[in-house]
């Protein structure tokens, strides 16, 4: 029974949102270019569970790189509305279109000449009516007992204005870098800010010989590297090739006489390699699919600038 009704209101609320999908039409892309146009902020509005709604689509868009704040419009008849001012966009939130805090400061809103854009589930209700556009958000169905608990109608209002904010930074242009600046901090900073050459080992402390080096000295440098691998350097600096400790493994394992051979008889000559300038994430993916755990990070010239190992950008919260 409760795993029954469990899947009914995903099935109601899935429902609702697939509804919406043949609604994205004109009046979608003109909201779009209106929330592109505006000069001023946008005021997200709405009461109640709408409220709620409105609060986070408020901080999706001021996450993607929209001026945006939540106003309660019974905060706003009370004097909040002297935030907003000409050039804003409101975006009002309301299931029947009726709501009394919302009906009373459409003529503010009016004077004020905002555009006014509204998430409505009756398009011929008094809030779309004095809106400039209007999206049907109507759900056919609560997931509640009774019909009466904001479910569906809840959801399908978020994914509209997810909708609209993932359109409107697609419009803009919004590049990763752009998206980083604003989420500086967290697990979505540090993925899209962190660069190989902030994790990278550099200088003395890159693990390195020369295509003559024996085998006993490689496995000195390793040892004493710590990072499971060594780089093999020709002239200038130049990548050669590296040695890691499964080509140790190797080695040992066929080789009669492994200490008698040198770094280039036994170092991988075509290695995965990385630019510094390159994102932590883009290293870590390289990683994964080749199943390995450090990289070579070289200049343009594929002279070495140092290693990066898996565990520095675990450190550093890339992952």
């Amino acid at each position: 029974m409760i795993k029954d009704t469990g899947k009914k209101v995903l099935r109601i609320e899935a429902a609702a949102i697939r509804d919406l999908i043949d609604r994205i039409d004109d009046k979608f892309v003109r909201a779009v270019d209106v929330l592109e146009k505006c000069e001023g902020r946008c005021v997200v509005t709405g009461t109640g569970k709408s409220g709620l709604i409105a609060k986070k689509i408020a901080a999706t868009l001021a996450s993607t790189g929209t001026l945006a704040f939540f106003l309660h419009p019974a905060e706003g008849i009370h004097g909040d509305l002297g935030m907003v001012s000409r050039g804003d966009v409101v975006v009002a939130l309301s299931n029947s279109g009726e709501t009394e805090e919302l009906i009373r400061i459409l003529p503010a809103l009016k004077r004020l000449d905002v555009s006014l854009i509204s998430l409505v589930g009756k398009p011929n209700s008094t809030l779309a009516k004095n809106s400039d556009v209007v999206l049907d958000v109507g759900v056919k169905e609560e997931a509640g007992p009774f019909g009466m608990i904001p479910t569906a109608s809840t959801t399908a209002a978020l994914a509209m204005g997810d909708a609209l904010a993932v359109a409107l930074l697609e419009k803009r242009g919004l590049k990763k870098e752009d998206f980083a600046f604003f989420h500086p901090g967290g697990a979505i900073g540090k993925q899209l800010l962190v660069r190989v050459s902030d994790a990278m080992h550099t200088g003395a402390a890159i693990p390195s010989v020369g295509p003559d080096t024996p085998m006993k000295e490689v496995i000195m440098e390793m040892t004493g590297k710590k990072l499971g691998v060594t780089t093999v350097r020709g002239p200038r600096g130049v990548l050669a090739g590296i040695i890691t400790d499964g080509d140790l493994r190797r080695v040992f394992q066929t080789e009669p006489d492994p200490l008698r051979l040198t770094a280039g008889e036994v170092m991988v000559r075509n290695p995965k390699v990385i630019s510094p300038d390159a994102l932590g994430a883009k290293a870590v993916q390289v990683m994964e699919q080749y199943s390995i755990t450090s990289l070579v990070v070289v200049e343009k010239n594929r002279r070495v600038a140092g290693v990066v190992h898996l565990h520095d950008l675990l450190k550093m919260g890339v992952v």
